[in-house]
């Protein structure tokens, strides 16, 4: 499905929480991880990237705000290809506004410049046509939140726009319930303890984040659920959204993910590919129905296969 606009396309970002505070050439590089970080300052250079509909030029500096909102335009050279595909999905809950999904590990929520396939929105194309809110640019029609590629677990996806509205204002707030499920490293001692620390991009590899001095304020709650020799299985809630943040604070307490390349940097012995993170529960008032609904999702199958592993050799 291609979406054009006289001789451009055009996608639109409203800026999510998560990025409050951060440059907006780094964002928009993780946004369009396909795309260079040469050819994003490109566009920002040539004026393709209008900042809250003023017009005014766009600095790489530009340290983003709670209400911005981009406007991205690419060239048609780089022409914008989302077509449906017959991906199947575990639907969890669905009604006439809403769609609860258990995305599996290895699908990226959304297409960007040079990935527009075998995505969550490819898939949901397919199964609803143009059934799907069309707030948050044509990249990403129906989505409100996101996990990372190699996370699992359930998303709500929003069909209606009225749904967006509402919804992306209670992730805006940190309205929301999120559970999620992890397997760490080492022999976690306290039954539950909290990070509260504040996080930015790590200077030393900007497409990472850390634990910085100057960076915002980022909490989650842990929870253990049970121990082994030398790995930990365990529950996280957050409190705030930051990328990677569940990853991030596991990896500050020395207890990293199992999988996670990123921020571990540790063999496993179960082969798994990606990290050991599962959003496991989304509770949320719904957003019409002003009724409080819960949904969770089975741990995946590599999940379990390493939590029995881990029990039969404790016995």
């Amino acid at each position: 499905m291609k979406r054009e606009k006289g001789d451009v396309v055009e996608d639109i970002l409203k800026i999510e929480p998560e990025h409050y505070g951060e440059r907006v050439d780094l964002v928009l590089r993780e946004i369009y991880p396909e795309v260079s970080r040469s050819y994003i300052q490109k566009l920002i250079k040539n004026k393709c990237i209008v900042f809250n509909d003023t017009g005014k030029k766009l600095k790489q500096s530009h340290i983003l705000e709670e209400g911005d909102v981009l406007k991205v335009v690419f060239p048609k050279s780089e022409e914008i290809q989302i077509l449906p595909e017959e991906i199947p999905l575990e639907v969890i809950y669905e009604d006439d506004h809403i769609a609860l999904i258990n995305k599996p590990k290895g699908m990226v929520v959304h297409p960007a410049p040079g990935n527009y396939e075998h995505t969550l929105v490819n898939a949901l194309l397919f199964k609803y046509g143009d059934n799907l809110s069309d707030r948050n640019g044509i990249l990403r029609p129906g989505i409100v939140h996101r996990i990372d590629k190699d996370t699992s677990g359930v998303i709500v996806i929003c069909k209606t726009n009225e749904a967006y509205d509402i919804l992306s204002e209670k992730f805006k707030v940190h309205d929301i319930y999120r559970e999620y499920h992890f397997l760490s490293f080492g022999y976690i001692k306290d039954d539950k303890f909290d990070v509260d620390v504040y996080m930015g991009r790590n200077p030393n590899d900007r497409l990472k984040m850390a634990v910085l001095e100057e960076g915002v304020r980022s909490i989650t709650h842990f929870e253990v659920i049970e121990r082994f020799s030398n790995y930990t299985y365990g529950k996280a809630t957050l409190e705030t959204g930051k990328t990677h943040q569940i990853r991030v604070h596991l990896s500050y307490k020395g207890h990293p993910i199992v999988g996670d390349h990123i921020y571990g940097h540790r063999k496993n012995e179960f082969g798994v590919k990606g990290q050991m993170l599962h959003a496991k529960v989304l509770g949320f008032v719904h957003p019409i129905t002003e009724k409080y609904m819960e949904f969770s999702s089975e741990l995946p199958s590599d999940f379990k296969k390493a939590l029995n592993r881990l029990r039969h050799r404790q016995r």
